[in-house]
């Protein structure tokens, strides 16, 4: 391995530093790349803006899916790598490419088959239920553009490298500023726009751009020479092994899908202006979680390679690193979507009523993006352990059934409008918190002795 992706050595700070600000700053361009997606729908119609509200809902069945596959080959490759077995992870890489090929096929085939019931079930019929379905039919096209991307990634992280994916989520973002205007409203005497379907036909193209420059810097790295066409052949052990660590964090975000059917269910009920709301509500949260995304991503390969390597006094330095400077950054971003909330809104939507229901999640959620990034960072922790499964158990609670359960309290029985969904979304947030803290404590004291402090008697994973 070379000794620029070493993690097992040298300052943790430095580390994050290598890996999450090149993340971070991807990561803003690829939630600016949304943006300008909301702020192009929001010129056409709030139908439009509620239309691709709905179709991300569905389609994110397949990021799911994509970021599993990508948090798992961070993890299996980050942990070869840590134990300094090049071959396998060499070998685990190449399978992880060939899987994520065939499951853009499934997932394509499954979305034709039933993409339109799952839109159905959050949507009223009308305006806005027919440009989710036409959004959403033409987005199964980049469905090779996310997965395989997702996973070529996580090999390209698990080696440290996070430039190349910022570089790419860049040139994403410019081209995406380009063909959106171009495909929705055509070149005016030359030719016809498509509308808003053009929204959709620019993501399909400017993500198989992406993809294709990921993959061209995976096949450069270190890790990936001196192998031939056959390592793409599926090998059913290492097949059980991504799928083992894939499905779990894909369900996690399954879940999560779940958790905004149950959201969307509950805002229909208050009209199209509420539904719009929160998908643009969602876009500037995101904004301001960036940075934790990438300190806790940044945390899953630095974590994978040392807890490969047995250094486990280094897993626990970098989790608690990882939550000190995480919990500071998401403190002063709480402030600005309290002061900032109405005009960050005002930023997408000419409507007094989207802007006012979309502040009003703003306030509320603002107040927990520090417990966003501690859960965050345990997740990353739990895949670093190869325990993503607890993922899974964490994500049922907090985001099947405290969502679900919190939101019918607060709606339906204290009977408050938007703001007991609101209200739900943190109760759950917050107390699920609470759940994985007490799951991460159990497991570190198995995998490593102590989240915090080392016990004496360390229980490996063979253990």
């Amino acid at each position: 391995m070379s000794a620029n992706f070493d993690l097992t050595e040298g300052s943790i700070a430095q580390h994050f530093k290598k890996i999450a600000i090149p993340a971070a700053i991807g990561m803003v361009f690829t939630t600016l790349y949304n943006v300008v997606d909301v702020f192009y729908a929001g010129l056409l119609s709030t139908d439009a803006q509620a239309g691709l509200a709905i179709a991300f809902q569905v389609f994110f069945v397949l990021i799911a899916l994509g970021i599993g596959l990508g948090s798992a080959m961070s993890a299996l490759v980050g942990n070869a790598l840590g134990a300094k077995d090049d071959k396998h992870a060499k070998h685990i890489a190449y399978q992880g490419i060939s899987y994520g090929a065939l499951a853009s096929l499934a997932c394509a085939i499954l979305g034709l088959l039933f993409g339109d019931d799952l839109i159905a079930i959050i949507t009223e019929p009308g305006a806005y239920r027919d440009a989710a379905n036409d959004y959403f039919l033409v987005m199964l096209l980049a469905s090779p553009g996310f997965l395989l991307t997702f996973g070529a990634n996580g090999v390209l992280q698990a080696q440290g490298d996070t430039v190349s994916m910022e570089r790419a989520q860049i040139a994403a973002f410019f081209a995406n500023l380009v063909l959106n205007p171009l495909f929705i409203f055509g070149i005016p005497g030359f030719v016809d726009g498509i509308g808003f379907t053009g929204l959709a036909l620019s993501t399909v193209v400017s993500q198989t751009g992406v993809m294709l420059f990921i993959l061209y810097r995976v096949f450069k790295s270190d890790i990936m020479n001196d192998e031939s066409t056959h390592s793409f052949i599926p090998d059913l052990p290492n097949y059980k092994d991504i799928t083992s660590q894939a499905l779990p964090s894909s369900f996690t975000m399954v879940v999560m899908m779940f958790s905004g059917f149950v959201v969307q269910f509950y805002l229909k009920g208050f009209g199209g202006d509420a539904v719009a709301a929160y998908g643009v509500a969602l876009r500037v949260e995101q904004l301001l979680l960036l940075p934790a995304f990438g300190l806790t991503g940044a945390l899953l390969p630095i974590a994978a390679q040392n807890f490969g390597a047995k250094n486990y006094d280094r897993v626990r330095e970098a989790f608690v690193f990882c939550c000190k400077v995480g919990v500071i950054m998401m403190l002063f971003a709480s402030a600005v979507l309290w002061l900032a909330a109405e005009f960050l809104i005002g930023i997408f939507t000419d409507s007094d009523e989207v802007r006012r229901i979309g502040a009003q999640y703003l306030r509320v959620d603002g107040f927990i993006l520090p417990v966003y990034l501690v859960l965050f960072a345990i997740n990353s922790l739990l895949q670093a352990f190869k325990k993503p499964i607890w993922t899974l158990v964490i994500g049922i609670y907090r985001q099947g059934i405290a969502v679900a359960l919190f939101v019918y309290i607060f709606v339906n029985i204290f009977a408050f409008d938007t703001l007991g969904v609101w209200l739900g979304i943190a109760t759950s947030v917050i107390t699920g918190m609470v759940v994985s803290a007490i799951v991460v404590q159990q497991i570190a004291k198995r995998q490593i002795g102590g989240l915090i402090n080392a016990r004496p008697q360390v229980q490996t994973e063979a253990g």
